[in-house]
């Protein structure tokens, strides 16, 4: 393994950016980062706190928050003991159909408190409401998208495909 360009930790630190706006912490989007260009594909802890300069713990607690997503997985290889890591296959239509399925669970929680304010004036409502209206609009249209994007990803040749 070579160590990371300039160039390769700056988009590593701008894949970081993006994930720690949408609420990760900035070693995930780091280990994310890296994971989607770093050769070979898989690491292993050691290889990924060399590359990006952080604590093989660092490393550790890393993996338990990606990993459930099924966006990271981890493997072993026959014959070793330690643990290596890569983008899952499909990764990332996993990571977004787990999603996606919450809409339906957070849809519901907002119809309960939309209950439980029912006898509510409308201006205290109003928030709530708007949300809910947000996921049952979600509830609704998120299939036929996911139905297209299984449809258009089958369209496309072996080396077209996302992983």
């Amino acid at each position: 393994m070579t160590e990371p360009t300039n160039a390769e930790l700056d988009f590593v630190d701008d894949v970081a950016a993006f994930f720690t706006e949408e609420g990760l912490p900035h070693i995930a989007g780091r280990v994310v980062g890296w994971l989607l260009i770093c050769d070979p594909p898989e690491q292993s802890a050691a290889q990924l706190a060399d590359a990006l300069q952080i604590s093989r713990s660092s490393i550790s607690s890393t993996m338990r928050l990606l990993t459930p997503s099924g966006l990271v997985e981890g493997f072993r290889k026959r014959g070793e003991r330690q643990e290596y890591f890569r983008i899952a296959a499909d990764g990332w239509s996993r990571m977004l159909a787990s999603r996606y399925a919450k809409t339906s669970a957070f849809r519901e929680v907002t119809e309960r408190g939309l209950a439980v304010l029912a006898d509510a004036a409308p201006e205290r409502t109003a928030r709530l409401a708007g949300v809910a209206e947000l996921y049952r609009f979600l509830e609704a249209e998120l299939p036929a998208l996911w139905i297209r994007w299984e449809q258009h990803r089958a369209t496309l040749t072996q080396d077209e495909r996302p992983a």
